[in-house]
C-alpha cells in the first residue's frame, strides 16, 4: 500500500502517453496501433503485477515502467527493444557440456530491466 500513490501516477503517466502518443511515420492506421498497443500492455502488465508485495519487486516494476516509457519516447517506439546478450554471457557449450543453472543465471542477470516484464518464466 506504500507505494498506491506512486503505482497509480505512473499508470496515468502511461495513459496520457498513449493519448498523446504519434507514430514516426504519422500514419493514423500506424498511431492508432501503437496508441492501442500502449493501453492494451500497461494493462495487462499492471493487472499481472497487482498482486506483488514485496517493496523491492515493486520498486522493480516501476523502474521497468519508467525505463520503457523512457526508451520509447527516445526512439519513437513504443514496443520492448530486443535483447542482445554479451556473448561472455553464456558458456559455449562444448563436448559433454549441457545448459545448465550457471547459464540460465548468467542469462537472467544480463536481461536489460525494461524486459524483466517479458519473462515467460514469470506469470
Amino acid at each position: 500500500m506504500a507505494h498506491r500513490k506512486e503505482v497509480l501516477s505512473l499508470y496515468r503517466r502511461i495513459l496520457q502517453l498513449a493519448r498523446t502518443w504519434e507514430s514516426v511515420t504519422a500514419d493514423p492506421k500506424t498511431t492508432a496501433d501503437e496508441k492501442q498497443f500502449i493501453k492494451d500492455e500497461a494493462k495487462q502488465l499492471f493487472r499481472k503485477n497487482k498482486f506483488i508485495s514485496d517493496e523491492k519487486e515493486i520498486k522493480d516494476c516501476m523502474k521497468e515502467a519508467e525505463t520503457r516509457i523512457e526508451m520509447a519516447l527516445h526512439y519513437k517506439i513504443p514496443y520492448a527493444r530486443m535483447v542482445n546478450f554479451p556473448q561472455h554471457s553464456v558458456l559455449p557449450p562444448g563436448p559433454g557440456r549441457k545448459k545448465g543453472k550457471l547459464d540460465k543465471k548468467l542469462i537472467q542477470q544480463s536481461k536489460p530491466i525494461y524486459v524483466k516484464s517479458l519473462d515467460p518464466d514469470k506469470s
